[in-house]
């Protein structure tokens, strides 16, 4: 199989002139970090637009590498984004589509009975780990893990925090957290986690690795660092606790450059860093994309998406074709000079052509999302009905078009993200061709995926329902994830 840096395709590249970045240094396998917050938002951080929150180190990863203007989640909250970028698959081939059970919100608002959420991955699905791993790679997660009871059973080598659950019972010692010994009363655990970090590279600098730091930050509960909050106590239109997290976990992404830098080994490591899914919109807006965590809106899907790897991605790049989550696994694979394992179905394509400047583009393609699930409101989501951010539906991106269709009323929008960014401005009505085409396209997808589509009607269904706010229970609260 051809490689970009085969030697074939390396001469095949200088003799027709195409050459762009690639030479023999290329041929070894480079270590990787993959650094993945928390429900960050992809307006959260300064390189992507938006001032509001002091992200100086994340700044400066992304002028020493290529920004991703265009940057997607697999798909809209945690456990089902993080599960697509480790196996490499759509949610429809794991059937991970949420956290918990697919049957939220009010039983009487549902109008569909919801396709049943599998919780995890399954330790007979081939991961990331267990590629990199075939490839002679020692492999450690530091941080939140989600995606099954014991990483290590999960193609980890070495565990440190993880577990099943979502967010962490405290950002302060005590953690409570059986995979990860207590420091001192009140270390911060985002601190905590970087010092995991750089004591396992400084153990194996000698050896090819791949670090996944799936920080906790900026999950709930919010609780910043008490000496940054004080920044951010008056600020009209900021949480300070958040905007203390946020610096808080750039401050710790500056450490672990500083350490790559000092002993050496950021000359031979890929450095990508990213978000499982869009932010809180009640607590960090998303303008100018609308919604925001759990929604397929752009403001729940939108993910800032960087990437330092000196010598082989050009200082200062930026990069405007869309990409998504699910392209970690073939880029990460590639990256290690192996191949995907023989039967493996992978949804996404390896970015290297794009990393590296070797071609700058990827085959045409259009990016899909499948939800077969409802998910209830947070608070103010901006989504397209006040009960829930999301209702069972998909979506597809084709260029610059996107369109969602809806299960329970057939309903579809088709937005031009180009001119309407907010997806305010439903089009299906006055391009019903475009329209047409695009749910063709999307329904010949969930056929070859075999995605489920929900067609069961709830008979606890009441479409008189009007709801009355209330505050939710504490249990209902701790779920909404």
């Amino acid at each position: 199989m051809l490689t970009p840096y085969s030697p074939t395709v390396l001469l095949i590249l200088a003799l027709t002139g195409l050459w762009v970045v690639a030479s023999a240094t290329e041929l070894t396998p480079s270590n990787i970090l993959y650094i993945n917050a928390d429900d960050l938002g992809v307006m959260d951080v300064s390189f992507m637009g938006d001032r509001r929150y002091h992200t100086p180190n994340l700044n400066r990863l992304a002028k020493e590498g290529i920004i991703f203007t265009n940057g997607y989640a697999p798909a809209a909250n945690c456990a089902p984004s993080r599960a697509a970028v480790l196996s490499g698959q759509a949610a429809p081939r794991t059937g991970v589509y949420t956290v918990g059970t697919s049957e939220r919100g009010a039983t009487n608002t549902r109008k569909l009975i919801p396709t049943k959420n599998t919780p995890h991955l399954s330790n007979d699905m081939m991961t990331i780990g267990d590629e990199l791993k075939a490839c002679g790679y020692v492999t450690c997660q530091i941080g939140k893990w989600h995606v099954g009871k014991d990483p290590t059973e999960q193609g980890i080598d070495i565990n440190i925090a993880g577990l099943q659950t979502g967010g962490p019972a405290s950002y302060f010692s005590p953690y409570k957290n059986p995979r990860l010994k207590d420091g001192p009363e009140g270390e911060y655990l985002t601190d905590r986690l970087t010092d995991e970090a750089i004591n396992f590279l400084k153990n194996h600098r000698q050896k090819r690795f791949f670090l996944y730091l799936p920080y906790y930050t900026v999950h709930t509960p919010l609780q910043g660092r008490k000496d940054l909050l004080g920044k951010y106590q008056d600020r009209p239109g900021i949480h300070a606790d958040y905007a203390a997290m946020v610096e808080a976990l750039d401050q710790n992404i500056g450490r672990l450059l500083a350490y790559l830098d000092a002993s050496g080994l950021a000359e031979n490591t890929l450095v990508l860093f990213s978000s499982d899914n869009g932010g809180i919109r009640h607590i960090s807006s998303q303008e100018p994309w609308r919604a925001g965590k759990g929604s397929y809106y752009e403001g729940g899907i939108r993910v800032p998406i960087t990437a330092r790897w000196p010598g082989k991605i050009t200082p200062g790049s930026t990069c405007d074709v869309p990409v998504t989550g699910l392209d970690f696994y073939p880029t990460f694979v590639e990256v290690a000079g192996g191949s995907v394992a023989k039967g493996k179905d992978v949804d996404g394509l390896s970015l290297l052509p794009l990393l590296t400047g070797i071609s700058g583009k990827l085959p045409e393609r259009s990016l899909y999302w499948h939800f077969p699930i409802y998910l209830q409101k947070y608070a103010i989501d901006d989504a397209r009905d006040p009960l829930f951010r999301t209702r069972p539906g998909s979506v597809i991106r084709h260029g610059k078009w996107k369109l969602h269709e809806y299960f329970e009323d057939g309903g579809i929008e088709l937005y031009d993200l180009e001119q309407d960014p907010g997806e305010r401005k439903n089009l299906a009505e006055t391009m019903p061709e475009k329209a047409k085409k695009l749910q063709a396209k999307l329904g010949a997808w969930r056929a070859e995926i075999k995605a489920p589509v929900p067609d069961r009607l709830n008979p606890a269904f009441d479409p008189s329902f009007v709801p009355t706010e209330k505050k939710p229970a504490k249990k209902e609260r701790e779920n909404k994830q």
